[in-house]
C-alpha cells in the first residue's frame, strides 16, 4: 500500500461514497489520503466488529463484505476520529513515552553493569542526577 495506489484508488471512487476501513497502525494516514476523494471515511473499531460478525472464515473479501453489511445496517461501530491538532499531540505523547521508556531501560542496564562488576551503589538517590554524574566523573581511588 502506497500513498500513489490509494490516491490512484481514491480517483476511482464517486464524491458520494462512504469508504470503510479497519483501525490499524496506518489507518489515520489512509483515511487523510482518500478523505479527499469521497463523502466520508469511516474508521471501524475491529474488536466490536469481531464480536458483532462472528465470522469463521476471514479473508480480506469476507471482512470487506461484513464491514459493508454492518455499516449498511448502521450497526458499525466506529472509533472516534481526531482533528489533526489532537492526533499530533497524541503522536508527540506516545513517542515521548517511548523515549522515556527507552532512557529507564539504559539507566537499568548501567545499574545491571556496575552490579556485575561489584561497583557499590551510588551513595546519592540517582546515579543520573547531577550529583551522582559528578560522583562518576571523580577519580577511582585504589588501595595500595
Amino acid at each position: 500500500m502506497t500513498r500513489t495506489a490509494l490516491e490512484g484508488f481514491g480517483k476511482s471512487l464517486l464524491a458520494t461514497d462512504e469508504v470503510v476501513i479497519e483501525a490499524t497502525g496506518n489507518c489515520m494516514a489512509v483515511s487523510r489520503v482518500l478523505s479527499p476523494f469521497v463523502k466520508r471515511v469511516v474508521i471501524a473499531n475491529p474488536l466490536q466488529v469481531k464480536a458483532i460478525a462472528h465470522s469463521h472464515v476471514k479473508t480480506d473479501k469476507v471482512d470487506a463484505g461484513t464491514l459493508a453489511s454492518l455499516h449498511a445496517a448502521g450497526y458499525l461501530p466506529e472509533i472516534w476520529t481526531p482533528d489533526a491538532d489532537t492526533e499530533r499531540m497524541r503522536r508527540l505523547v506516545a513517542r515521548r513515552y517511548q523515549v522515556v521508556r527507552h532512557r529507564t531501560r539504559i539507566k537499568n542496564e548501567v545499574h545491571a553493569i556496575l552490579h556485575a562488576h561489584l561497583i557499590p551503589k551510588c551513595p546519592h538517590a540517582d546515579l543520573f542526577n547531577g550529583r551522582g554524574r559528578c560522583l562518576a566523573n571523580a577519580p577511582v581511588r585504589t588501595r595500595r
